[in-house]
């Protein structure tokens, strides 16, 4: 390829990545506009935000093997196509329900575009220029985590939150056409999806999600909410069963036998859960508990969300000689340390200048976890394995941002709500406490993941060859 053929494939790819990306977190700012404008209940924001990464993360590693099946450029702009669809569903939505199944079909277009915008990438570059494409392209994408809740704010304050959807819209009839005329077709190695794992994964996901979610509403003990935690439990332990057995499985079982590909991803499930349920309430008690706007409140995050761009790069040189142990462990102890020290002070009279040193100390700490909790999941494995292993990562981060903000809310809603700034605070307190605890559950699994020494000495996990198992009848 060219180079300027390279540049526009580095171009588009991470236009496309950044606009998934930020519609992540750029609905953070506007959550609470959207209530008052579509007169939305705890139940419903959550959705929102979760029917998005949901759909996201039970896909994800479909829309890889989609491509690799019917060509990474066809299904890239299939993706595109249908995320752009779908944030004009959003922008046009007359009420809370059609925008929570709007971000539901984004979320699928999301998991096509994301996966193959990196696979695309990589078979585009040589060798030898492939690294510092993709560090661009990492970057590039990275932004979201500190641009996001900002361009929220300002777009929902300086013209409505449903721009925050229609600006996605151009960008996508723009990108499409240039990606089928200057991106080359691949395809991967004909590898099939695990459709039964697909389904099993995203039953037993929506099971846990929506118990924890109706439980506000209908109580604990609720058939309803007992039912569908019971279903889930079931159907994710079926999900296991099926991968021990299917021939070419969504996620290796015999992965798990090594202590840093389980205790990195363990991390990793902790620390999003902890981020994003955070990030889900943060943004709304600058707004409901203090009164501040959209974009004050995008400002005044930026002390969390830009430690990233300074403390991951630095801890992406450094942890293959430290060890991502070192990293993980004091990244979350720094995240819980952070998020604890807000729980203790926050309340209505709580003065911006007193939340910034804890912001700091938690975006630091998680600007350290997440690039290192990724090492030790990518080290544990074979050359071959570093695809699927990548991919179980990015899938529990979605997970874990969807049990995050669920469980969150069910602490928040237990012990305060929206009708004063005092209940709010009352409610938001306690959620805060939770991610604080997440924090700190992380960083106890990442004692588990092998320092630098013994992670050298530790071959990774051999694929097994075996016999395909007879069809069932």
């Amino acid at each position: 390829m060219t180079q300027r053929g390279s540049g526009w494939l580095l171009g588009l790819t991470a236009t496309a990545s950044l606009m998934v990306a930020l519609d992540a977190t750029a609905v953070a700012t506007a959550l609470t506009k959207i209530r008052l404008d579509l007169a939305a209940t705890m139940e419903q924001l959550e959705w929102t935000v979760n029917a998005y990464s949901l759909s996201f993360a039970v896909l994800l590693m479909t829309g890889a093997a989609l491509g690799d099946r019917f060509g990474r450029r066809r299904m890239f702009v299939a993706g595109l196509g249908l995320f752009t669809a779908a944030s004009a569903a959003c922008a046009a939505a007359p009420g809370i329900g059609w925008l929570i199944a709007a971000r539901a079909v984004q979320g699928c277009g999301a998991a096509i575009v994301m996966p193959l915008a990196m696979a695309l990438l990589s078979n585009g570059f040589p060798p030898e220029r492939r690294g510092r494409a993709l560090g661009i392209f990492t970057g590039l994408t990275g932004l979201a985590v500190v641009a996001g809740p900002v361009v929220g704010g300002i777009v929902t304050e300086g013209l409505a939150w449903q721009w925050i959807f229609w600006l996605n819209v151009p960008i996508g009839l723009v990108s499409i056409p240039l990606v089928l005329r200057r991106v080359p077709e691949s395809r991967g190695g004909g590898a099939s999806f695990d459709l039964g794992g697909v389904l099993l994964v995203t039953g037993g996901a929506l099971g846990l999600v929506w118990g924890l979610i109706r439980a506000d509403g209908s109580g604990w003990g609720a058939f309803e909410v007992d039912g569908a935690l019971a279903a889930g439990a079931v159907l994710l332990a079926g999900f296991v069963a099926w991968e021990l057995r299917v021939p070419q499985p969504m996620v290796p079982m015999r992965l798990l036998r090594s202590r840093g590909f389980s205790a990195g991803n363990a991390s990793g499930l902790f620390m999003y859960a902890a981020l994003y349920g955070s990030l889900f309430f943060v943004t709304q008690f600058f707004q409901t508990g203090l009164g501040d706007g959209p974009m004050a409140t995008g400002l005044k995050l930026i002390p969390w969300t830009a430690t990233v761009t300074v403390i991951a790069p630095v801890t992406g040189v450094l942890v293959n000689r430290i060890g991502a142990r070192a990293f993980t462990v004091a990244g979350l102890a720094l995240q819980g340390v952070g998020m604890g020290w807000i729980a203790l002070i926050a309340d209505p009279s709580t003065s911006y200048p007193q939340l910034i040193a804890p912001m700091i100390i938690a975006g630091a700490g998680v600007s350290m976890a997440m690039p290192a909790a990724q090492t030790a999941v990518i080290n544990a494995v074979a050359a071959p394995e570093i695809g699927k292993a990548s991919g179980v990562f990015n899938t529990l981060r979605q997970l874990a941002a969807v049990v995050g903000v669920a469980v969150a809310a069910a602490v928040f809603t237990a012990k305060g709500g929206y009708g004063t700034a005092q209940t709010f605070s009352d409610g938001f307190v306690p959620a805060i406490a939770v991610s604080a605890a997440l924090s700190l559950a992380g960083a106890l699994a990442g004692l588990f993941i092998p320092g630098p020494d013994r992670a050298a000495r530790i071959s990774p996990v051999p694929a097994v060859s075996r016999p395909a198992p007879e069809p069932t009848r």
